[in-house]
C-alpha cells in the first residue's frame, strides 16, 4: 500500500479509524484543560490553559496536515500515528502540572511528538518528491523551537514562559512566513495542496470534541450535586448554550467551507487561515463555555464574580468572534449580527455580578439563540468575496504535473 494517499478528482477521503483512535487522546487533554481552570479559577490560571490549549491544538492541527497527504492506514503511517500517540498522551497527561513537577516530561513530549512525526514523514517520502522539501522545513523550525521548549522545562515555575513563549511564537510564525529557510527561501503555499472534504471533516470533529467535552463536565457536576429542580434548570441552560453553539458552527457554514476549500486555487493558503489558525479562538471559546456552565450548575443562585464572570460571558464572546472571523475567511461575507451579541456580551459584564448565575445563563442561551439566527437566509452576494472568486473555472488537476525539468506528484484534493 501506498504511504501517501490516492487522489482522485472529484472523490473525499473519509476520517479512518486510525485517526479517530487518535483523537481520544485530544479528548482526554480538553478534559484535563478544563479541570485545569476549575482547579485554579484566578487570572493566572486562565492564562495558563489558555497558553496550554494553543499548544494542544498545534500537536493536533500539525498531525491533522500530515494525515491529509498520508494514508493512514499504511502500516508505516498508522505506527507514526500511534507513535503520535503516546507522545500526545504523555503530554495531556503532563498538563496540570506543566509549569510544575512535570514541566519536563510536558516539554519532551511535545518536541518528541512535532520533530518525530515530521522527520519520520520525510523518511517516507522520496528525495525528489516535492512533499519532502515540506516535511524538512518542518523538521528544521520545530527543532528550532524545541530547544527553546527543552530549555524553558528547567526553569522554575511561570519563569518557563520566558522561554516557551517564544518557541511557542516560532511554531505558529513558521506557516506564515511559509517555513522560510537559509538558501531554500519561502515554500509556496501551493504546495501544500490538501483534501478539502477530509481537512475540514477533522477540523469539524475536534469541535465536537470540544462541545462533548462541555456535555461531559456539565452532566457530571450536575449528578454529583444533585438533581434537584434547580440543578435541572442549570443543565438544560447549559445544555441549550452547547447546542447553541453546535448550531451556529454546523448549521449552513461547515458546508459551504468544503465547497470552497474544494474549489479554491490555493487550498493550503485557506487551510491556513481559516483552520489551523481561526480555529483557535473557536475552540477556546467552547472550553470557556463549558467552564462557566459547570461554575453555573455548582452554584446556580450566587451571582458569578471575576473569573467566573469573565468565563460566562466571555467565553460565548470569544466563540462569536472567531467564528465570525471563520466565516469571513470562508466568504468573505461579515456576519455583523453575531458580532453585535457578542458585543452585547461584553457590555453586560458590569451587570453580571449582581444577577444569579441562573438568570445570567438564561440571558446568555437567549443572546446565543438570537445569534444563531442572524445568519438564517443568508446567501454570498454575486461576486463577492473568496467564496465566489474561488469558483472561478480551472483545468482538473491531473495525477503527476510536469513542473521544470522535474515531474512533480498531483495535488487534486483541495482543503
Amino acid at each position: 500500500m501506498s504511504h501517501l494517499r490516492i487522489r482522485v478528482a472529484g472523490a473525499e477521503h473519509a476520517t479512518t479509524t486510525v485517526e479517530l483512535f487518535f483523537d481520544l487522546v485530544y479528548v482526554f487533554a480538553v478534559t484535563q484543560l478544563a479541570h485545569a481552570i476549575l482547579d485554579d479559577p484566578t487570572l493566572a490560571g486562565v492564562a495558563r490553559a489558555a497558553f496550554l490549549l494553543v499548544v494542544v491544538w498545534w500537536a493536533w492541527i500539525s498531525t491533522t496536515w500530515m494525515a491529509n497527504w498520508f494514508e493512514p492506514r499504511s502500516p508505516a503511517v498508522a505506527a507514526v500515528l500511534t507513535g503520535g500517540m503516546l507522545a500526545s498522551l504523555l503530554m495531556a497527561a503532563a498538563l496540570p502540572a506543566a509549569f510544575g513537577a512535570d514541566g519536563a516530561l510536558f516539554a519532551a513530549a511535545y518536541v518528541a511528538l512535532q520533530v518525530g512525526r515530521s522527520a519520520a514523514a520525510a523518511r517516507l517520502l522520496a528525495r525528489a518528491h516535492p512533499l519532502r522539501d515540506v516535511f524538512e522545513r518542518l523538521v528544521a523550525w520545530s527543532a528550532a523551537s524545541g530547544a527553546l521548549w527543552l530549555a524553558g522545562a528547567a526553569l522554575p515555575g511561570d519563569r518557563r514562559l520566558l522561554l516557551w513563549i517564544p518557541a511557542l511564537a516560532i511554531e505558529l510564525s513558521a506557516p506564515y512566513l511559509r517555513y522560510w529557510l537559509p538558501r531554500r527561501g519561502c515554500a509556496a503555499t501551493t504546495d501544500w495542496d490538501v483534501e478539502g472534504g477530509h481537512f475540514t471533516e477533522r477540523c469539524e470533529l475536534f469541535v465536537i470534541i470540544a462541545l462533548g467535552e462541555s456535555i461531559v463536565v456539565t452532566g457530571a457536576t450536575a449528578a454529583a450535586a444533585g438533581l434537584d429542580t434547580t440543578t435541572v434548570a442549570a443543565l438544560a441552560l447549559a445544555f441549550a448554550q452547547t447546542a447553541a453553539l453546535w448550531w451556529l458552527y454546523f448549521r449552513g457554514l461547515a458546508a459551504r467551507s468544503r465547497e470552497t476549500m474544494r474549489a479554491s486555487a490555493d487550498p493550503g493558503r485557506l487551510a491556513r487561515d481559516a483552520y489551523t489558525y481561526l480555529h483557535v479562538p473557536i475552540v477556546a471559546g467552547i472550553i470557556a463555555v463549558a467552564v462557566g456552565d459547570d461554575l453555573l450548575i455548582a452554584h446556580p443562585g450566587a451571582a458569578p464574580h471575576g473569573v467566573g464572570l469573565a468565563l460566562t460571558l466571555g467565553g460565548p464572546a470569544l466563540y462569536l468572534a472567531g467564528e465570525a472571523l471563520f466565516r469571513l475567511r470562508i466568504t468573505g461575507h461579515v456576519q455583523t449580527g453575531r458580532l453585535a451579541v457578542a458585543a452585547v456580551l461584553v457590555a453586560l459584564l458590569p451587570i453580571g455580578a449582581h444577577v444569579p448565575a441562573l438568570a445570567l445563563a438564561a440571558v446568555v442561551a437567549a443572546l446565543l439563540g438570537v445569534a444563531a439566527r442572524s445568519g438564517r437566509g443568508w446567501r454570498d452576494r454575486p461576486g463577492a468575496g473568496p467564496a465566489r472568486r474561488a469558483r472561478a473555472p480551472r483545468q482538473p488537476r491531473q495525477h503527476a504535473v510536469q513542473r521544470g525539468a522535474g515531474a512533480r506528484v498531483a495535488r487534486i484534493g483541495v482543503d
